[in-house]
């Protein structure tokens, strides 16, 4: 939870997490992946292997400065996207 916490405060608009969205729209992990428009360069082969094999995606949506601008993490573990996402703000403020 802490690291969801420090994702929010470090965002200055929203923050999502969605898990298992394909679900409800009856879809395989790669359906949901391809109407993402989530390509190799995205995700990591073996993370998307492990989603399909494991029928988890967990998607870490979140605006840093406005609600145009956004990233999106794709993962089938929460706590290793988030993590993914704070080093993403990280390397923004190192580039600041």
């Amino acid at each position: 939870m802490e690291k969801l916490k420090e994702l929010v405060k470090a965002c200055k608009c929203s923050v999502r997490v969605v898990i298992n969205d394909h679900r409800d729209n009856c879809e395989t992990v790669r359906e949901l992946l391809k109407s993402r428009d989530v390509d190799d360069e995205d995700v990591e082969k073996e993370v998307v292997d492990k989603m399909v094999e494991l029928d988890t995606v967990v998607e870490v949506h979140f605006y840093p400065d406005t609600p145009v601008g956004f990233y999106c993490v794709f993962h089938y573990d929460i706590d290793a996207a988030l993590t993914r996402a704070l080093e993403i703000m990280e390397s923004r403020e190192n580039r600041e």
